[in-house]
């Protein structure tokens, strides 16, 4: 059994630590005292049905705020603190990632170090030269909000930044742990591994903006988007998945793994990267203006999260609608039952879903759910097949 330590307790963290905890002892380590009274309490600080299943079961996991017990004795480290992207420098925040490292080399620890986190491309080279004596590795994640538990548990693949044995070895770690009989392991050199996990999400992010914008097509030109789509769908090429129209993409990676790789494109040509940016932001632009053709005098926003069976709400495509509404002088009210405060920037939260119901002329909903069954005649979203 060996010991691994999990620092930080999002999505990646806890779903790292959950993975590891049927095996080995794992330790994670968090700087938020409610996050670690809250699974020391073996409740979940994120919505995440998996997770919570397995913080009920008899593990081999705690949580501390203690570094030195955290640290203790680990063979594996893993670094899962956030990276926020700073549109002011055009890189990522990465001095969350930096100050553990740095107190990783002032131990002297002997333990293989994984970051998790998402990082600019040559991020892992760099202080792998700063700090000589630690053994750093990168494997970028893959994992949807919500479902990040069972993504890990049955993963698309393992990619490792490292070419020699450590990386096979971690390689191993994680298939070891995993559900999934057979999983693709593709092991490189740092750089690629994190140019991986940008282009990645750039990927993702240029589909979404592609269904979007084949939707305002069809929303201004009279036509079933809905008939286009599947049609389109049916090349084996193309394919059925990932294809439902939204508000834009948002969240805690895409809106920040885009505007780094554009970062990253600074001295080379390209057009399409940019141009997914600038969709993102065109498609607010138009469900605004499409809300607003309804001359509401009060709009409600059902829910500020991404999708369902997710309670993050950071970056979500919604609030650029919000703000561009709020800008015209339209009154919101919110649903958010993930939320325990009186107002969100300035516009009023409402706890009873059928006061809410009567308060708005319009409710703007990016997924259709069973609660607005009956008030469809009000709700305005483009979700088509009702998925995430």
């Amino acid at each position: 059994m060996l010991k691994l330590t999990v620092v930080g307790t999002g999505y990646v963290g806890l779903s790292n630590a959950m993975l590891f905890s049927q095996q080995h002892q794992v330790v994670a380590l968090d700087i938020d005292e409610n996050r670690v009274r809250l699974l020391q309490e073996k409740k979940s600080p994120i919505q995440d049905q998996l997770i919570e299943e397995y913080l009920s079961k008899e593990i081999n996991f705690k949580v501390t705020l203690d570094k030195s017990e955290a640290y203790k004795d680990a063979d594996y480290i893993i670094i899962a603190t956030p990276t926020n992207y700073d549109e002011k420098t055009n890189y990522f925040d990465t001095s969350s990632i930096e100050q553990v490292l740095n107190d990783l080399n002032l131990l002297d620890t002997s333990a293989i170090i994984i970051i998790k986190s998402t990082i600019p491309v040559g991020f892992t080279k760099r202080v792998q030269e700063l700090f000589p004596n630690l053994k750093i590795v990168f494997s970028p994640e893959f994992l949807r909000e919500g479902k990040a538990l069972f993504d890990n548990l049955y993963p698309s693949r393992i990619v490792v930044g490292d070419k020699s044995e450590i990386g096979q070895k971690i390689a191993e770690l994680f298939k070891s742990a995993s559900l999934k009989p057979e999983v693709d392991i593709a092991l490189m050199d740092s750089t690629e591994a994190e140019a991986v996990k940008l282009f990645s999400n750039t990927y993702l992010a240029m589909r979404v903006a592609y269904f979007n914008e084949l939707d305002s097509y069809c929303a201004l030109r009279g036509l079933n988007s809905k008939d286009i789509i599947q049609a389109v769908g049916l090349d084996p090429r193309i394919g059925t998945h990932y294809n439902n129209p939204s508000f834009g993409y948002g969240g805690y990676c895409l809106p920040k793994d885009t505007k780094q790789l554009l970062a990253n494109y600074q001295d080379v040509p390209q057009s399409l990267i940019s141009a997914i940016i600038t969709s993102n932001t065109t498609r607010k632009d138009f469900i605004a203006e499409q809300i607003l053709a309804k001359q509401p005098k009060i709009v409600g926003i059902y829910r500020l999260v991404m999708k369902a069976g997710s309670d993050n709400f950071r970056q979500s495509a919604i609030q650029g609608i919000m703000k561009r509404l709020k800008a015209k002088g339209i009154e919101l009210v919110i649903y958010e039952p993930a939320l325990n405060e009186e107002s969100f920037y300035n516009s009023k939260l409402v706890r009873n879903l059928n006061d809410f119901k009567e308060m708005a002329d319009v409710i703007v909903a990016n997924r259709i759910v069973e609660d607005l069954n009956d008030v469809l005649d009000k709700v305005y979203t483009r979700d088509l097949f009702g998925e995430n």
